[in-house]
């Protein structure tokens, strides 16, 4: 499995919305759209997780793809740098 990082989605997306533009590349396993832990607004990007080989078709193919009018950024996801703790 391989973990897509997906942004500049349009803020009216939902996860429904994600999951059905990526399928048309393959099997999505999951979206999850992140949103701010004290507004609880969606933050205009979120992660789709795909098969090695569906992951690498729907990145070429869907990073600039025009989703009402934002150019989406789909790249592979990197994993998150450790936060320090104070």
């Amino acid at each position: 499995m391989k973990s897509i990082y997906v942004g500049n989605i349009p803020f009216g997306a939902t996860e429904n919305d994600v999951r059905d533009l990526f399928a048309s590349h393959g099997t999505v396993s999951s979206v999850k759209l992140i949103q701010d832990h004290e507004t609880g607004r969606f933050r205009g990007f979120g992660f789709v997780e795909m098969s090695d080989a569906d992951a690498a078709a729907a990145i070429e193919a869907l990073d600039g793809y025009q989703m009402s009018g934002r150019p989406l950024k789909v790249n592979e996801a990197k994993p998150r740098a450790p936060r320090p703790r104070y």
